[in-house]
């Protein structure tokens, strides 16, 4: 399945979850009124109760579209989290969460994932002074993730940057020299909370 580029107000609606974590999907639309919180279509607010398997998918569609991936690259990644130590679910997260693209949305460079993922993919983004436009890329504890000379202009990101009040603990960001650095790896509690980890294993392990 290809990656979805459509509103994401939209699925948000549909999966009845918040893709971008602020609940701005559910906000006032176009047409001055409020979105709807459930899914759309005729019988939306009378959906039956999902079934386990539906609500396994639900759960994974989910992590998939915050993260903004293909469902190959999504798979492929839950496979390499299962040869790691420790709880398959945990590091599949922990793996999604320490991917440059969700790193330069963490220092706060991009306003969502999106965006962030277009940064890296036009070769904006330094990883310890040498550029890297692979979305994918997992970053490493001390790695410092910085912009192109060129790049430290863009309106776009200065306004996101001045917009950004609150980072997760586990980067930091020095706006002297406008660059981050992922300090650890996080922690399964620091993140996505409301996310069921255990039903996207169970999804995958049937």
């Amino acid at each position: 399945m290809a990656r979805y580029t459509g509103p994401s107000w939209k699925v948000s609606r549909r999966l009845k979850y918040s893709t971008l974590e602020n609940n701005k999907e559910f906000a006032i639309g176009k047409n001055g009124k409020e979105r709807r919180n459930y899914a759309p279509g005729q019988h939306g607010q009378n959906r039956i109760k999902l079934s386990e398997y539906g609500l396994q998918l639900q759960e994974k569609q989910k992590v998939r579209t915050i993260y903004g991936m293909n469902e190959k690259q999504f798979k492929n990644t839950f496979i390499k989290a299962g040869k790691l130590k420790g709880k398959q679910g945990d590091n599949f997260l922990i793996m999604l969460e320490t991917r440059l693209d969700n790193v330069v949305y963490r220092l706060g460079f991009a306003l969502t994932r999106r965006q962030s993922r277009q940064l890296v993919n036009h070769g904006h983004i330094l990883v310890d002074g040498a550029k890297v436009d692979i979305p994918s890329y997992l970053c490493k504890p001390g790695q410092v993730i910085s912009l192109r000379d060129k790049s430290k202009n863009l309106k776009f990101v200065t306004e996101n940057l001045a917009s950004t009040v609150e980072r997760k603990e586990y980067v930091a960001y020095d706006d002297k020299k406008l660059e981050g650095t992922l300090v650890r790896l996080p922690e399964r509690e620091e993140f996505l909370n409301d996310i069921q980890e255990n039903l996207i294993v169970e999804f995958y392990n049937k």
